[in-house]
């Protein structure tokens, strides 16, 4: 534990960041594949890895800075982002120059990144270095996993091969290039609540797979691997704006074939027709996304032939997002690493349960939080830690009259006060069982300690639940 003026202090603390959270969030999107550059050409990432940063604590900042007498020019963020094996020159990294959008979200992406045939790896993280303009780093952000692949496969895909694979509730990103050209290449992205087809930014979609017997209101949504011919849905994972159910089509020169049902694979042209639809597609027509009608094929009745703008490249996407708050401290460190919670895993119960933090970018200068209460923490490993989880006396008197869960989030706090947040919560629910009736709480003595007594007792025999907060 810290020393208990340590503790307070940062109680303190914890407790206006509960009441007013000045988060500062990194969010890096990339395709979870990558295509493999030969000899002197450079196959530039596509869709090319972009970051968000979005929070009121950077507004908070630069009110620091400037406090400072630092002016403007200080808070200024700059980075840079490059392969995970490239080093620390950053000459062999990208520059990004974030520009502030109409939702007050910073945005840059590196449009000129690549993977060479001398890199022999099979998979690699891309890394994001961030500055203030005045030379004060903020930190190291790592993406996920990518697979690097030599270019898209023409075989059926196998199930027993899903790396390549696609699966329902999966995040994708669609592409288009008119005449195969990379400087026409747009991305179907959603502004203002429509879609459009963007030059500079790009959506993630989930990619749902529906059920085809249902009518178009219901739309029930099924697991498994989408395959061509199957009815899906595209959502968008940002704003929740839900494209109209539509059958996806494998497209072979230029035609949508409609008798082709094998799995999809990375970096496939498809086309998305219109469910009950005259042969309707999801097209683009320079920045708009509109509905392009087929023309059936005389000779060949499984085939209809597309225009350019309804042809769309399909591939995963993956998401990481590293939330911290350095409002309320004195950080001069960077703030990475910045460790990531995957999952909770709790043992015993009572007095003596145990919660383990199973994630990513664990030390030892980690205290886990319960609230704004402080739990006795062990680091274990980069993927573990482990604490006492604190009584729930712990959360003030109040406790003993309460009949029902106590929910309090789960922060990860560094030695210096930075708080890391997460989408965690740990809930107290005293046994059904245990709980006083209405009437006995309604009726008691003021001077009853030894009913009082007999209360904390039962709320000390409680039981744990955990979950996920969506």
């Amino acid at each position: 534990r810290s020393n208990p003026q340590q503790s307070s202090l940062l109680q303190d603390s914890v407790r206006r960041y509960l009441q007013l959270p000045a988060e500062q969030t990194v969010l890096i999107l990339h395709a979870k594949v990558a295509q493999k550059s030969y000899g002197n050409e450079k196959r530039f990432f596509c869709p090319p890895p972009c970051v968000y940063l979005s929070g009121p604590g950077w507004k908070l900042k630069q009110e620091q800075i400037k406090a400072r007498e630092l002016g403007e020019a200080g808070f200024r963020v700059c980075g840079y982002m490059g392969l995970d094996s490239m080093g620390s020159s950053l000459m062999e990294t990208q520059k990004l120059s974030f520009e502030e959008q109409p939702d007050a979200k910073g945005f840059s992406c590196a449009k000129a990144l690549y993977i060479s045939d001398t890199d022999k790896r099979k998979h690699f993280r891309l890394v994001l270095k961030l500055f203030f303009s005045n030379g004060q780093e903020i930190g190291t952000f790592h993406s996920k996993l990518i697979k690097v692949i030599s270019k898209p496969s023409q075989k059926k895909q196998s199930l027993k091969n899903t790396d390549l694979c696609i699966s329902s509730g999966s995040k994708v990103s669609l592409f288009n290039r008119l005449r195969s050209q990379t400087v026409s290449t747009r991305y179907l992205s959603v502004e203002g609540g429509a879609f459009i087809a963007s030059a500079r930014q790009w959506a993630a979609f989930t990619l749902h797979l529906a059920d085809e017997r249902c009518s178009r209101s219901e739309f029930p949504l099924r697991e498994g691997y989408i395959r061509y011919g199957s009815v899906v849905q595209l959502v968008c994972t940002a704003t929740g704006v839900t494209l109209p159910p539509l059958i996806i089509r494998k497209v072979m020169k230029q035609y949508a074939m409609l008798d082709v049902d094998e799995p999809i694979s990375q970096l496939h042209k498809c086309a998305f027709q219109f469910q009950g639809s005259d042969r309707m597609y999801l097209c683009l027509s320079t920045d708009k996304v509109i509905q392009f009608q087929a023309s059936p094929c005389p000779k060949e009745a499984n085939r209809e032939l597309l225009n350019d703008g309804s042809c769309w490249t399909i591939i995963s996407t993956e998401t990481v997002e590293y939330t911290f708050s350095e409002s309320l401290a004195c950080v001069r460190e960077p703030v990475s690493p910045v460790p990531l919670i995957a999952a909770l895993q709790l043992t015993g119960g009572g007095d003596v349960a145990m919660l383990e933090v199973q994630g990513e970018y664990f030390h030892a200068h980690l205290k886990v939080w319960f609230g704004d209460v402080e739990a006795e923490t062990m680091y274990r490993s980069p993927k573990s830690l482990v604490c006492v989880v604190p009584d729930v006396s712990a959360f003030g008197s109040d406790w003993r009259w309460l009949r029902y869960p106590i929910t309090v989030p789960l922060l990860l706090i560094r030695d210096d006060g930075l708080i890391y947040s997460s989408s965690f919560t740990f809930t107290y629910t005293p046994e059904q069982s245990c709980i006083p009736g209405q009437q006995v709480l309604s009726d008691v003595p003021q001077d009853s300690d030894k009913l009082l007594d007999s209360i904390h007792q039962e709320f000390t025999r409680t039981n744990f639940h955990l979950f996920m907060q969506t």
